[in-house]
């Protein structure tokens, strides 16, 4: 199998070219960049795939809302192009949205089902769901999987992630202050790369959510960090309106995976057991 992975610098592509098997085509932005609709069409018809994935996007949530054309270019519009031209080849796409989708149900007390009606609240979060109807429109043999709190090793350099950003403000400062009104599920990339990786072949096309299990607010995920990594850190709880976010960000937004879990006769694990994992292999890594 040929498969052209999209953004495989990324903390999830690098995931991925560590469990997919066959030939993996992993276009530069030069080459591949989803604000051009003629390099897309041209790197697809070159390099003749079998599956596409697009582990790529524009994620930096805050910026997005004083640059809001350049984050629809690349989650909305992009997408769009590379939907059509995966439809017209009839090749499978696999394309990572975001629980973001949903927002404005700030008393939601139960997890999103793929049935819920969307409800985005800024520029990151509407493009992200118009790049997923896109998906959906254009190209009937689709895999989009919503997922939350993303956080994985990364070949290119990036924003970095929650993990390695908690880690770093332990060791500077001793003490951090973090978010607890807000409830998510943090997501191992591997973990995600792994559900991916297993969900393809069973050719149950459609849209899934797609995170590790339970759920946490950034301050019980912070706090689970420093315990995992044996780091005496000091822990504050503030609010999301104290931190002063320049977009907003959904007080609930925990994702039902149990379609997900049927199609690959599994649930995801926990988040503590794959955030274990990943601080200990860290550790490991760093000689501490």
């Amino acid at each position: 199998m040929r498969i052209v992975l999209i953004g495989a610098g990324g903390q999830l592509g690098t995931a991925l070219m560590d469990r997919l098997s066959g030939e993996i085509v992993a276009p530069s932005r030069h080459d591949l960049d989803l604000t051009d609709a003629q390099k897309i069409h041209s790197a697809l018809a070159a390099a003749r795939p079998d599956l596409i994935i697009n582990a790529a996007a524009y994620n930096f949530v805050d910026r997005a809302e004083d640059e809001p054309e350049r984050a629809f270019a690349v989650n909305a519009l992009g997408v769009g192009v590379l939907a059509r031209s995966c439809g017209g080849l009839d090749d499978p796409l696999v394309h990572v949205s975001s629980d973001y989708v949903f927002g404005l149900d700030d008393g939601r007390s139960g997890p999103y089902s793929e049935a819920d009606a969307p409800a985005p609240t800024g520029a990151y979060a509407l493009g992200k769901l118009a790049g997923e109807g896109f998906v959906r429109a254009y190209c009937p043999k689709h895999f989009v999987l919503r997922t939350c709190g993303l956080y994985g090793r990364a070949k290119s350099p990036g924003k970095g992630n929650f993990v390695e950003t908690m880690l770093r403000l332990g060791r500077e400062r001793g003490a951090v202050s973090v978010v607890d009104d807000q409830l998510c599920t943090p997501t191992s990339a591997a973990d995600l790369a792994a559900a991916i990786v297993e969900l393809v072949p069973t050719g149950q096309f459609g849209l899934y959510h797609a995170t590790n299990a339970g759920s946490s607010t950034w301050y019980g995920f912070a706090s689970e960090i420093f315990r995992r990594a044996g780091m005496k850190v000091s822990v504050s709880r503030i609010s999301t309106a104290q931190f002063g976010a320049r977009a907003r960000r959904p007080a609930y937004s925990v994702l039902d995976c149990s379609k997900l879990a049927r199609a690959i006769r599994r649930p995801m694990r926990s988040w503590q057991e794959a955030l274990g994992e990943y601080v200990e292999t860290r550790m490991i890594e760093d000689g501490r």
